[in-house]
């Protein structure tokens, strides 16, 4: 798998599926995952003919492990390194949970001349944390309390978030093995990583960007989401950006990659 390098010379770790020539999609995934988070949807958009990178954020996955650089405009940044690399064009941008971000910031920092559509599922997009402008967001102590117990016990932290992650004991979650598997990813973070993005999904206010997001935008988004809830993100950005279409999941959880494989699947499949 090739790696490419960042502006400031962090490596990324990227896989490029399927066919060189078929149209270009970039999956970016969500914390405190890896881009192997992705495997359902990489797996089949490449046997049906599409050319799916998917690469691990800085800290995360195979990807290095810098002190620095874990906000959005470095993100954003290495996203556009992973493009420009490997000279992606019409190309498009799916991100799941805080890599919407990513999605969102690229095109404000680095404009829509790569990118033919753009995907949120699950997203942070537009903005998490509750402020006077923004009253239905999560409250400051939400993720002050995610940082401090991560702080205290991060395995411990990671093991009962990824339960809420997939809804565990709510609906119908996910297999043992998944649980143990997306644990394993976790725990191979960046302890620093782990932590500064709490900072950088929870506060980053995405709602100046969306202005730059003027491609066909798909927004998939489970009701019963309790990690990111429904109404100060997919809801407010399906307002918020002029061509964007938002499918809600009755009652589904924030971990849709893998609870509700098979319908994020053709979903994307069939809007890409």
């Amino acid at each position: 798998m090739p790696r490419v390098t960042a502006a400031d010379g962090a490596e990324l770790h990227v896989k490029d599926w399927g066919s060189p020539s078929g149209p270009p999609v970039v999956l970016i995934h969500g914390w405190p995952l890896s881009a192997d988070s992705w495997e359902h949807q990489a797996l089949h958009l490449a046997e049906a003919g599409h050319r799916v990178v998917h690469y691990d954020r800085r800290g995360f996955g195979r990807s290095s492990q810098p002190w620095e650089g874990y906000d959005y405009d470095t993100f954003a940044d290495d996203l556009a390194a992973v493009l420009d690399a490997l000279d992606l064009r019409d190309a498009a941008l799916v991100g799941f949970s805080m890599g919407g971000g990513e999605v969102v910031r690229y095109m404000a920092r680095h404009g829509a001349g790569r990118v033919r559509k753009a995907a949120l599922v699950a997203s942070v997009v537009p903005f998490l944390l509750r402020t006077d402008d923004n009253p239905d967001g999560a409250p400051p102590s939400v993720f002050e309390d995610m940082k401090a117990a991560i702080i205290k016990d991060r395995p411990a932290f990671l093991e009962g978030f990824l339960k809420q992650f997939y809804g565990q004991g709510i609906v119908s979650g996910v297999s043992q093995g998944v649980l143990d598997w997306s644990a394993h990813i976790a725990f191979d973070a960046s302890a620093k990583a782990t932590l500064a993005c709490v900072d950088a999904f929870g506060t980053t206010d995405f709602r100046p960007d969306l202005a730059a997001v003027t491609v066909p935008t798909l927004i998939l988004h489970g009701t019963g989401d309790a990690v990111v809830p429904i109404g100060p993100t997919a809801r407010a950005a399906a307002k918020a950006i002029p061509r964007a279409t938002l499918k809600e999941y009755p009652g589904a959880p924030h971990g849709l990659l893998a609870t509700h494989a098979q319908e994020v699947t053709a979903d994307l499949m069939a809007f890409l």
